[in-house]
């Protein structure tokens, strides 16, 4: 019967296999899970309340984006555009590269100075678009999309690949502790140096499938101006 109340994991899954409201499934899921559970009515709302104010820090986050959408409301958006149209040999690829370096560089070094909201967002998918405008003109949407793609890989590859790699990084704490618990004798600093190599390829890796996305957007748009 235990089994039971794990019936709020399943509504989860399901509604969002079929797009349901996040909010609304996630609470339906926390009320059908304290019912199943012998909470009375009272007792789910004042655990779903303490839970908010807990964690009400953690949505904080959301300010971002009607501060992002203000911005690019008065020209933000255009200025990064106009910034990489003055900018000589600029291309796709290159922007995007260079942010990835910077991006797995920050992470290695733990320090948080990217996201998808605050940097990819307002200023890395505008510059990688307006270098393509540069080059070829109007873009088509199938183009746009990639390029937002793109970009949103670029901050995905660089934190995710390079995070550990420092020792006092919250994931390699968690690692080591992890590894110590299986009776492997490792510390912090192994697992960090260890996290290098495979920072360095992913960083490699990234710009060579950047300069192999610069190559088929020449041949897709047709030559520089």
């Amino acid at each position: 019967m235990e089994l039971v109340k794990l019936i709020g994991v399943v509504i989860v899954v399901v509604g969002f296999i079929l797009k349901f409201d996040t909010i609304a499934t996630v609470v339906i899921a926390g009320l059908v899970t304290g019912l199943v559970a012998g909470l009375s009515p009272m007792q789910i709302l004042t655990t779903l309340g303490n839970s908010f104010l807990a964690n009400r820090l953690a949505t904080l986050f959301v300010l971002t984006l009607p501060v992002i959408g203000i911005c690019e409301r008065y020209g933000l958006k255009d200025k990064a555009v106009d910034f990489i149209k003055s900018i000589k040999n600029a291309t796709t690829g290159k922007i995007v590269s260079i942010y990835l370096i910077i991006r797995a560089a920050a992470a290695a070094f733990s320090l948080r100075i990217g996201g998808h909201p605050q940097f990819v967002r307002p200023l890395v998918n505008p510059m990688a678009q307006g270098a393509a405008v540069a080059r070829y003109g109007n873009i088509d949407e199938k183009t746009e999309d990639e390029i937002k793609g793109l970009s949103a890989a670029a901050e995905n590859y660089g934190n995710f690949f390079a995070q550990n790699c420092f020792m006092g990084a919250s994931g390699t704490l968690l690692i080591a502790s992890t590894l110590k618990d299986q009776g492997f004798n490792v510390d912090a600093l192994n697992i960090a140096l260890q996290s290098w190599p495979i920072a360095i390829i992913a960083v490699v890796v990234g710009i060579i499938y950047n300069i192999v996305f610069d190559i088929k957007l020449k041949k897709r748009l047709g030559t520089a101006r």
